[in-house]
């Protein structure tokens, strides 16, 4: 075994092996068995990287949660990031049950061994070209996706019952055996009366060591199963009451073969754990760490799109400024972006996107963009934002720069969909304009604003999304601009978000907890008073300067920032106006929330799926939130509250346990909403509980109509691909106009309207085209939008997929020993030894892409062999005192292999001398984790 598994092992043995204990009484979901497996597996990631770096490492405290892995990581600041990613990773795993429960092939039942692990194997070929990209969110889908079927293998099937302690690592690979599969016209089960099923598998079938699994059927007297076959068991399953009846699931406590279910859920985490695993060697450790949402510094993007016309010039030296003072001033500091993001446009171009992690990269791309070009009034502002939308991680601040409207306005809806879809916050920063040559004589000196339909299409944008519609003067640019360097902070969090068009006078309140401080405000609009009353009732009216609530003010164009005193207790802020304003109220605090609307399933299992759509209006709905930033919170109050009003609909909270809540509203409001959550956190035996108040800055829009869509989440360029859709209208019927937009530009084939009854549903399928060149791991987002009769009504469904090249290479690299020299004594620190090794992929391998030193504190160098490129030769060295050496090997489609070697004449156990590239399977996992539940059941603690 190797040396990182061993550490792995151990590293479970020290902690009991959180996540493998079961409570009497309970049973795992797979909720909850991937999530163990994450937080196991990235202690491990943080661990091994401490120890690379130098650096303490302390373990987390049982059991592990994300804001304890993440201040264990070093990346404090990631909890909220992290937690999402386990969150959205666990919901698609829950969605193949919802979405394909009667599909075999996604639970290996009905013996669908191969075609199971089809869908395992592809799986992993688009989560490592995806990291491959940095497509982390494509990468996040499919592995939820993955996990399913891998963990129903050992529910499903008998390996448990064949005796296996070890998970079936030929799951992960298709080139190898999966084990002795029963033929179709074998018998596997007898009868097996009432609940006691412990013995219905054939005892030559245990002997012989032959796989297979139960059948499932939801239709009575209606069954597919051969003669002789198992079944799943279970009241849903119809298959059961037919010879041979009962089942042999293990999928809870209570379930045919429950008996088994601790040790199938364990091996299902340890199995689990073994895809991480191979998929981290793959990624490397960093970029698998923000496939999970974990970075050094902030979780948050810096992202821009920039107008590049002639007429930016200004604008753009003014970002590269600020570029520059936020990466100077935040690298290496917990502030430092996660991730930097570029899309510039102009007209007829927009892009190309600049993605990457490097600030050092970015900030040389932004100094380089120059302004050029224009001609008319009007540029791709809106193609630029789609293109950024649906690259950014979710949740993210995303800044426009223009001077000009938006030509390309026929993807207003899209945008709104993909901001309601990612829950981002896009401000729009728009600089005054010379008079009407605004691109032939920029010596003007008159300036007026850009139309006032353009500027309301970006303040609607901007108020959709919960951010600020910025309007200054060029000269006002680089004081406005101050904001990105405020919104930098991971630890942003909105106490309230409210707008009024048309202006009117209104009152607005907030809670400020203990945990919040930088409280800020701020507001966008002309002509406008407020008053500000604190908890304590002391006031301070908007021309009075010399008040104690607000510590600093600055007015620039449009928009209004106030940075107020920090006092616990209930703010009110009375606005006045006749024109259109924004207020948000913002500050930094570790305690936040997520959500997703959800749909609870109507089908065979009981679950909840994320909508990719929006709610219905007028009907019951459910939201599934999480707290972040607290281990000892618990949700109060969740409302939906009217954006442009004071109507809301409070729902009824039911805790899921792990800082889950799933909230169920009587009726989702007919008009646009946010979501505002209350919530209190324990403050211990001598501390009073904190009160805590927080809202979405999404606005969100109901929809009478729906729309489903589904296909294979794998493109191969060249090739065409469908997606089938269908709309539903509870309203009129009649002509619903159809729109298919995908983010990177392929050639699509869609109806451009569908009749639609009411009451009925009608289908139309997206025939999409990725050009042979597109490289393997690019995501496509594509967003296929129904709009009513008259515009009264739309609704949309986002879609990701991934594309990836046809893979024929599935075989590991190979090492070759050239030679092992060492002159080691008994003092070791004297003396050094050394070796050589070659590393190739084979006669059809794809090659060689990265050799790494997973294990040794010795000096590596690398190099091509003279006249074969696809042969890597290695050299290392390091004193004797530091005897065991492995190398990590990754080919060029992510097929990982390690070679361990050492000095010692019998190697330590648990290790295992070897020469050539193994799997790297995590045995540890199970054995560990058996060998607890013996001591648990000896009572040995």
């Amino acid at each position: 075994m190797s040396s990182g598994l061993a550490a792995l092992c151990l590293l479970l043995l020290h902690t009991r092996a959180q996540g493998f204990g079961i409570l009497p009484g309970d049973s795992l979901n797979h909720l909850e068995i991937t999530e163990r497996a994450i937080l196991n597996v990235t202690v491990q990631v943080c661990r091994a990287l401490a120890q690379a770096e130098g650096t303490d490492f302390t373990l987390p405290a049982q059991p592990f949660t994300a804001e304890a892995v993440a201040v264990a990581c070093g990346a404090p600041k990631s909890a909220k990031s992290f937690r999402q990613a386990i969150t959205f990773i666990t919901l698609r795993n829950i969605r193949v049950d919802i979405r394909y429960a009667l599909n075999a092939s996604f639970h290996f039942d009905e013996e669908m061994f191969v075609q199971g692990r089809n869908i395992i194997t592809e799986g992993i070929l688009a989560i490592k070209a995806s990291n491959k990209q940095e497509n982390f969110e494509a990468a996040r889908q499919k592995l939820g996706e993955v996990c399913h079927p891998l963990q129903d293998f050992y529910s499903h099937s008998n390996w448990v019952e064949l005796g296996k302690k070890l998970p079936n690592s030929n799951l992960l690979r298709s080139d190898t055996s999966i084990g002795n599969i029963a033929d179709e016209g074998r018998a596997t089960c007898r009868s097996c009366d009432g609940d006691d099923c412990r013995n219905n598998i054939l005892e030559d079938i245990i002997e012989g060591e032959v796989l297979t699994s139960g059948y499932f059927g939801v239709v009575p007297l209606v069954s597919t199963k051969p003669k002789g076959k198992c079944s799943h068991g279970g009241a849903v399953d119809q298959t059961s009451t037919i010879d041979p009846k009962g089942g042999i699931n293990k999928d809870t406590l209570d379930a045919s073969h429950g008996y088994l279910h601790t040790d199938a859920a364990n091996l299902a985490i340890a199995a689990t754990s073994e895809l991480l695993e191979d998929i981290r060697g793959a990624a490397g450790d960093r970029p698998f760490l923000q496939m999970m949402g974990i970075s050094k510094g902030s979780s948050k993007a810096l992202c821009f799109v920039i107008d590049t016309t002639k007429s930016m010039s200004d604008d753009i030296a003014t970002v590269a400024n600020v570029t520059s003072i936020i990466i100077n001033s935040e690298v290496g500091t917990e502030n430092e972006p996660a991730l930097y993001i570029l899309v510039p446009f102009n007209d007829p171009d927009f892009g190309p996107l600049i993605k990457t992690t490097d600030p050092k990269v970015f900030k040389t791309v932004i100094n380089s963009l120059s302004a050029s070009g224009g001609g008319d009034e009007e540029e791709l502002s809106l193609s630029g934002l789609q293109l950024a939308l649906t690259s950014a991680p979710s949740n993210s601040e995303i800044f426009l720069f223009t001077d000009a409207g938006a030509k390309d306005k026929y993807l207003k809806s899209t945008v709104i969909a993909l901001i309601e879809r990612t829950q981002t916050v896009v401000n729009f920063m728009i600089s005054m304009l010379p008079s009407r040559r605004r691109r032939r004589d920029d010596s003007q000196q008159q300036h007026s604003r850009i139309k006032e339909s353009d500027a309301q299409l970006y303040r609607d944008l901007a108020q959709a999304s919960g951010g600020q519609a910025i309007e200054v003067t060029k000269s006002e640019l680089p004081v406005a601009i101050s904001i990105i360097t405020e919104s930098s902070s991971s630890s942003l969090v909105t106490l309230l978000q409210a707008a009024r068009s048309p202006g009117k006078t209104d009152s607005f309140s907030f809670i400020v907890d203990e945990t919040v401080i930088n409280l800020t405000v701020y507001i966008t609009g002309r002509s406008l008073t407020f008053t500000l009353t604190s908890p304590s009732g002391a006031t301070q009216q908007s021309n009075d300067t010399t008040g104690s609530l607000i510590t600093a003010s600055q007015s620039v164009g449009n928009f209004i920032t106030l940075r107020l005193k920090i006092e616990v207790g209930q703010w009110e802020m009375k606005m006045v106006s006749n024109n259109s304003y924004t207020l948000k109220v913002i500050g930094q605090s570790p305690i936040d929330f997520l959500f997703d609307f959800v749909e609870i399933s109507q089908g065979p299992f009981k679950g909840f799926d994320a909508l990719d759509t929006r709610p219905r209006a007028g009907v019951n709905g459910s939201l599934l939130v999480t707290l972040t930033g607290t281990d000892s919170g618990t949700v109060t109050e969740v409302a939906l509250v009217e954006s442009s009003g004071s109507e809301e609909v409070k729902g009824v909270v039911e805790s899921q346990g792990g800082g889950n809540f799933l909230v169920q509203v009587d009726r989702i409001p007919p008009v646009v909403f946010v979501v505002r959550l209350k919530g209190q956190v324990d403050g211990g035996t001598s501390k009073a509980s904190i009160i805590f108040q927080r809202q979405s800055s999404t606005n969100f829009r109901p929809s009478n109509l729906t729309i489903t869509a589904d296909s294979n989440s794998i493109l191969i360029p060249g090739k065409p691909f469908t997606v089938s859709f269908s709309v539903m209208t509870d309203g009129t019927g009649g002509n619903f106009t159809i729109r298919a937009t995908n983010n990177r530009g392929f050639s699509s084939v869609f109806p451009t309207s569908l009749s639609v009854e009411a009451g009925n549903s009608t289908n139309g399928t997206v025939t999409l085209s990725a050009p042979l060149n597109t490289p393997s791991g690019t995501d496509v987002t594509l967003t296929i939008e129904a709009e009513a009769p008259g515009g009264k009504d739309t609704n949309y469904v986002v879609l990701r997929f991934s594309i990836i090249n046809t893979v024929t290479d599935f075989t590991q690299p190979v090492c070759q020993l050239l030679s092992l020299q060492s002159n080691c004594s008994a003092n070791c620190s004297l003396f050094m030894w050394e070796l050589s090794v070659q590393v190739s992929d084979g006669v059809e391998g794809t090659g060689v892409d990265r050799v790494s030193l997973k294990l040794g504190n010795g000096t590596m160098n690398t190099s091509l062999a003279a006249g074969n490129e696809n042969i890597t030769l290695v050299s290392y060295s390091a004193s004797c005192c530091s005897p065991d050496m492995e190398l990590l090997v990754v080919d060029r489609v992510g097929n990982v292999g390690t070679c361990f070697y050492t000095l010692r004449e019998k190697p330590p156990a648990p290790f295992s001398f070897s020469t050539k590239v193994t799997q790297s399977p995590l045995l540890c996992l199970s054995i560990t984790v058996l060998g607890l539940l013996f001591l648990t059941e000896l009572g040995i603690q």
